[in-house]
């Protein structure tokens, strides 16, 4: 599904360098005989997943927040289990999610990387990053951290949202995003977006994550103004953010992404804010099929680029583009309609081979990184 364009049965993906450079029938034989040829034969090819908000330095702590508040997570998860984190163990947990991540399809994260503190904890990162094979623009706490990601990791950065913090802060901390063209990523709630637009900081450049007490009228000037907007919805359920706005900020125009956001109550994986996501839009709607299944795809892949500053880069299977992929197991049987298959049905266990700039990360369900 090249974008957000048709299925294309029996077609070839032709990769070189790294890029996407043909989509199209019997493109082995016009390929470098040099080139891997790898049999998809049954399986379902689509642009890899992007997950636009995870803090992913949290991946040894997963499961270990089932019932776990805002009020306790802000204590020992960003209080203590991350005072007590020295610059080794950041990178090997920022190892251990980037691996995760990609065992469950997901090529490109958006790391808010609470973990970035440090000159030392930050280079750790990066390199774990840059080991493990994955994609990802890191949300550093520091501008002076931005020359330190190159190729597959770029900067960004991620600040305590205006409504968690100083205004001023905030605002400064955007507009500098703005001038050094990178994203510029807070959590928000939602009363503060009149503000950010009444004072001319919404933008591309901007991504407010959760959203969960955003007005319909609100949700139209994000539209308007090309603002990034990220939910995570399995997380914002447990742990009392509210329930998802995906929909409200869809009906607005405003090309939600989703985002794991936390592991310690929440599979590593986009599948399950796939389905949660249908199945809160239907009960909305009353409608078996509103919205269409395959339509959330777009949100993982395309709608994902666009929210992490990497729109015409990932996110899609045409040419020109990166060549980040998925073969997924299990709807080798259909004839029509595998993006809302995937949706509805597909699992992270049904990731069989995974590629990130024309690499191979997992082969046959086999981390090879």
């Amino acid at each position: 599904m090249p974008g957000n364009g048709p299925e294309l049965p029996g077609t070839d993906v032709l990769c070189t360098g790294g890029v996407i450079t043909a989509v199209g029938p019997s493109l082995a034989a016009q390929a470098d005989p040099s080139c891997e040829v790898i049999d998809a034969t049954g399986l379902t090819v689509t642009a890899g997943f992007v997950d636009a908000h995870r803090h992913v330095w949290q991946a040894p702590l997963r499961g270990a927040g089932a019932d776990m508040p805002m009020s306790r997570y802000f204590v020992e998860v960003l209080g203590a289990a991350l005072a007590a984190m020295s610059p080794a163990d950041a990178g090997r947990a920022t190892l251990l999610g980037a691996r995760a991540a990609l065992n469950a399809g997901v090529t490109t994260v958006f790391d808010y990387s609470n973990a970035t503190h440090s000159p030392e904890h930050t280079d750790a990162v990066v390199e774990a990053f840059e080991t493990s094979g994955i994609r990802a623009v890191v949300g550093f706490c520091d501008p002076a951290s931005l020359g330190r990601a190159t190729g597959r990791v770029t900067g960004a950065l991620s600040i305590l949202g205006p409504e968690y913090g100083d205004w001023d802060t905030a605002a400064a901390a955007i507009r500098r995003g703005r001038e050094l063209g990178v994203m510029v990523a807070a959590h928000v709630a939602g009363p503060c977006v009149r503000r950010l637009h009444d004072e001319g900081l919404l933008g591309p450049h901007l991504q407010l994550v959760h959203l969960n007490a955003v007005t319909a009228d609100d949700a139209k000037l994000l539209a308007e103004s090309g603002t990034a907007v990220v939910v995570t919805p399995t997380v914002e359920a447990v742990m009392g953010h509210g329930g998802s706005v995906y929909g409200r900020l869809a009906e607005a125009g405003a090309r939600p992404a989703f985002g794991v956001d936390v592991v310690i109550n929440n599979p590593p994986d986009l599948f399950e804010p796939l389905r949660d996501t249908l199945r809160t839009a239907r009960l909305a709607t009353g409608s078996a099929s509103v919205p269409p299944s395959g339509d959330l795809l777009l949100a993982a892949t395309l709608d994902g680029a666009r929210a992490v500053g990497l729109a015409g880069v990932v996110g899609t299977v045409e040419a020109g583009g990166r060549a980040d992929l998925l073969l997924l197991d299990g709807l080798g049987h259909l004839r029509g309609d595998r993006a809302g298959a995937v949706v509805s049905c597909v699992t992270a266990s049904d990731v069989r081979t995974v590629l990130v700039d024309g690499r191979v990360v997992k082969r046959d369900f086999a981390l090879l990184v």
